[in-house]
């Protein structure tokens, strides 16, 4: 169609429609109508066909007639003009990465960028095209993810939190023109169940504002926000999103991680550094670990819980010339900072965003021959200490300062057991959330260690008060190797919460640990090449000190490759990067971006101007934070954090909502085999040994070559494995090494024994060898899950197919004592079952419906058959 553009937006079911009307004729301007009405499919297939009948041209006329599909599109990424008039890009290819909640996470494969304005009225320019190529080096089809129905940019708490807020706050719904239109319509048309007097049952659902520093299209959709309807706008975020299963006996567990990428002082390794006058810091991003039992998908009902740490660039002034091409060049202090002013904006946003106590983990060297990494921890020590003073004692900014890169070319020392002993400080100290309360077990089984974690108890579970904040110079490799040691303390936490394990602590080497490393090695490796140009070069394994020999070479080659890639094509990264978040907008009157000298400007916008109001050096935080800590100032439900959220009624019975429908999609043709809970990585399927006998606990520790992927991999992999067993071997831990960790807190006595008792639960027993005789005799004792200690007797000489016979004496079964105490329950009498009179209700119309006798309907069946007869003939 040459004079406009009609966007038609569907739903999954393809039983609700929008229409977008796109004009053509404006050679600048970008004219966008929406009639804001919900079209059935039969409605917008009749409008459709009177727009094509309406303009089809004449006969030997030339051109095209009537409407012809231009493309077909998953959503749009937004709006953006140049020197010539707008563009619209669009996500033509999609593939599903994550699913929380029954909410659906993609990852953008492919997009199409199509040229509003009509050939006839457009006006060019001879710049364009070098615009349009510089736009396009960001590659949209790595590492950017969307949703349809959640909030990638806020945290799992966040947007549950949301709406357990008390009622009364939420300000009435607004009817709004859409909602008015709607009404009328209903009006018009005829309705079977008026005289019945039923209505139609309305839910309240929260339509709240993104978080717009992890929003990386915020920008190019700022122009057609308020015209179009918000079902149009869909935010993206760039980072890594990752997800994988753990198999605990069959019971799946889902292990989410989600990373978030700040689009402020957004930038590559070189060009960006520190923090710029408004306190956004180069290289940070939210990393979110979320645990949830997938047996039950909802957010009411299941049981979910995260856990968040954040990692950034030193929030002073500072930068690195790279004119010198030099591997690492000089750090240099841009501006004298004496107050921590540009520190506090910093810190600022994060006691807004997560909460007291924030907690600093510095891991750049302190003892240098040459003064290089040094000068920053000399500069954010001073800026810590300065804001402290005038903070509250009780939350107050923790400081950690730890030489990593020092230890780890000690042989005395053991690199991982002491971020253990800080990642166990600190998860005690900002606790985690989780949505729902304490389990009975945690009571029959205590451990000591559950009643020291910190965060806020609520009614309905934990919160997560304050944040880890880590940081070394790039923030890559040693700031990986942190966050995951902290990750895994966390996750064995969550696990603990969730019921799944019976002590909080995991172990290298377990099919657990190992998924949780993958993934994680993953998550550094993406986020190492977005910002660095290359992937990681230290991993988890370098700093076990169990890494092959063939390691080195790879890491030399990675090394080589950050460098090529910051001396030669991070300036035409960070110039695609200005164009795509609007940092820099083109225009006649402005220089072009390539003839910026620097972008320093561009992302220091205070500077071009006096400021009128200058912050207070001593209450450096915003208005109403403090008296709401440790609690973060964007939870809690106060008149300017309410602001941000609309109340939305949605019809109980819509599809929009039913997480059901979205995840197994009932109106198509599916096979299980090809749905994404069954083709993720499973820790059965790629981790655990393929042997028979073995004990299936992911949480047994298991040897380096017993892996689900050695046993199914080639030749090739079979060597490298057995390289890396020797490697491992031949490169044990010195004594010494043994002698300090064990006098470390984090591995006292009392860890080691508890960590011997939980291997020895799981170690499994082998009955049979393959001749058929049994490998062991006696008594064995295992310890159940109820606390009960039963004798097991397994007779000798068991033949194959034989059955094992369990002896258990009348004498020793008196003298178990269960953990739990049920004053009638036990193997003499049974109290039997109470059932309340619904249930007996529901059972006696089930009996009697068998029988042919039907039961009066009441009103709940009515209301689904009313919405039943409305869907399928109104």
């Amino acid at each position: 169609y040459e004079c406009r553009y009609f966007l038609v937006g569907t739903n999954q079911a393809q039983t609700k429609h929008r229409v977008l009307k796109i004009d053509r004729t404006e050679p600048k301007d970008l004219v966008i109508i929406d009639d804001k009405h919900v079209y059935s499919q039969q409605e917008v297939r009749e409008l459709l066909g009177r727009l094509d009948l309406g303009n089809r041209t004449k006969i030997g006329q030339k051109g095209s007639s009537g409407l012809s599909r231009a493309v077909s599109a998953f959503g749009i990424v937004g709006f953006v003009r140049f020197l010539e008039g707008y563009y619209i890009v669009l996500i033509t290819k999609r593939r599903k990465m994550a699913d929380i909640g029954g909410h659906s996470i993609y990852k953008i494969e492919d997009t199409s960028m199509i040229y509003i304005p009509n050939d006839s009225v457009r006006v060019t320019h001879p710049d364009e095209a070098r615009y349009v190529r510089i736009f396009q080096n960001v590659d949209l089809s790595s590492n950017f993810y969307f949703s349809y129905s959640y909030d990638l940019s806020h945290s799992l708490q966040y947007n549950l939190t949301l709406l357990q807020r008390p009622y009364e706050l939420w300000s009435t719904p607004e009817t709004s023109a859409e909602e008015e239109v709607q009404t009328q319509s209903k009006q018009d048309s005829f309705d079977i169940f008026e005289e019945e007097g039923l209505p139609t049952q309305v839910v309240y659902g929260i339509q709240n504002e993104p978080y717009y520093k992890y929003v990386w299209n915020g920008k190019l959709l700022e122009r057609v926000k308020d015209i179009v309807h918000h079902d149009w706008l869909m935010y993206i975020i760039h980072g890594f999103c990752g997800q994988s299963k753990l198999l605990i006996y069959g019971r799946p567990v889902h292990i989410t991680l989600i990373a978030r990428r700040s689009s402020k002082f957004a930038g590559t390794r070189f060009l960006k550094r520190g923090a710029n006058c408004e306190g956004d810091v180069a290289n940070e991003v939210e990393t979110e670990q979320i645990v949830h039992d997938a047996s039950v998908m909802s957010f009411t009902a299941g049981s979910y819980s995260s856990y968040v740490q954040v990692r950034g660039s030193v929030p002073l002034y500072w930068s690195q010339d790279i004119s010198t091409m030099m591997p690492k060049p000089p750090i240099r202090l841009d501006q004298a900072d004496p107050y921590a002013h540009v520190a506090g904006l910093h810190f600022d946003q994060m006691l807004q965003r997560f909460g007291s106590p924030i907690i600093i983990l510095n891991l750049v060297k302190k003892r240098e021959k040459r003064k290089h990494e040094k000068i920053l921890s000399e500069e954010l020590y001073p800026a810590v200490t300065n804001l402290n003073q005038f903070l509250p004692p009780e939350n107050s900014i923790d400081y950690i300062a730890w030489d990593m890169a020092r230890y780890t070319k000690s042989k005395l020392c053991n690199v991982l057991d002491r971020l253990s002993m800080i990642a166990e400080n600190v998860v005690k100290r900002t606790g985690f959330f989780i949505n729902r309360s304490d389990f009975y077990c945690h009571t029959v089984r205590p451990d000591d260690r559950w009643g020291d974690v910190g965060g806020h108890i609520t009614a309905s579970g934990r919160v997560q008060t304050g944040v880890l904040r880590t940081n070394c110079v790039d923030c890559l490799d040693r700031t990986n190797t942190a966050q995951f040691m902290v990750g895994k303390c966390a996750l064995a936490y969550q696990l603990y919460a969730l019921g799944m394990i019976d002590k909080p602590k995991l172990q290298f080497d377990t099919d657990c640990v190992r998924l949780f490393e993958e993934l994680y090695e993953d998550h550094g490796d993406t986020l190492s090449l977005q910002y660095g140009g290359s992937q990681l070069v230290h991993r988890v394994k370098t700093y076990r000190k169990i890494a092959p020999w063939t390691q080195h070479s790879k890491d030399i080659m990675q090394t080589l490759s950050r460098y090529y890639s910051n001396a030669f094509s991070d300036a035409d990264r960070q110039d695609a990067i200005n164009l795509f978040l609007q940092v820099y907008q083109p225009s006649e009157a402005k220089p072009h971006l390539w003839e910026l000298p620097t972008d320093f400007y561009l992302h220091q916008r205070n500077t071009m101007a006096l400021l009128q109001d200058r912050r207070s050096y001593t209450l450096w935080w915003s208005d109403g934070i403090l008296s709401y800590l440790p609690v973060a100032y964007d939870e809690v439900p106060c008149e300017e954090t309410m602001k941000k959220v609309k109340v939305k009624s949605v019809n109980r019975f819509d599809e929009s909502i039913d997480i059901y429908t979205e995840f197994f999609k009932p109106y198509e043709i599916t096979s299980f085999d090809d749905t994404f809970c069954i083709a993720m990585t499973n820790s059965a399927r790629e981790f655990m040994p393929k042997t028979v006998g073995v004990d299936p606990s992911p949480f047994t520790v298991r040897k380096p070559e017993e892996t689900g992927k050695s046993v199914l991999a080639n030749k090739s992999s079979k060597e490298e494995t057995l390289l890396q067993r020797k490697t491992a071997a031949s490169a044990p831990p010195p004594p010494s090494e043994e002698a300090i960790s064990s006098t470390s807190e984090d591995d006292s006595e009392e860890d080691r024994d508890d960590d011997g008792s939980v291997s020895q639960r799981s170690t499994p027993i082998k009955l049979l060898t393959e001749s058929g005789e049994s490998t062991r005799t006696g008594e064995q004792s295992v310890k159940e899950p109820y606390g009960l200690n039963l004798l097991m007797h397994v007779l000798a000489n068991l033949k194959l197919g034989a059955m094992m016979e369990l002896v258990v004496s009348h004498r020793i079964m008196k003298e178990i004592t269960p953990v739990s105490s049920f004053p009638e329950d036990s193997v003499y009498a049974v109290s039997l079952p109470q059932v309340d009179r619904d249930s007996r209700d529901e059972f006696e119309s089930h009996v009697m419906m068998g029988q042919g006798q039907v039961r009066l309907l009441c009103r709940d069946d009515m209301l689904m058959y009313r919405e039943y007869v409305k869907n399928r003939y109104m």
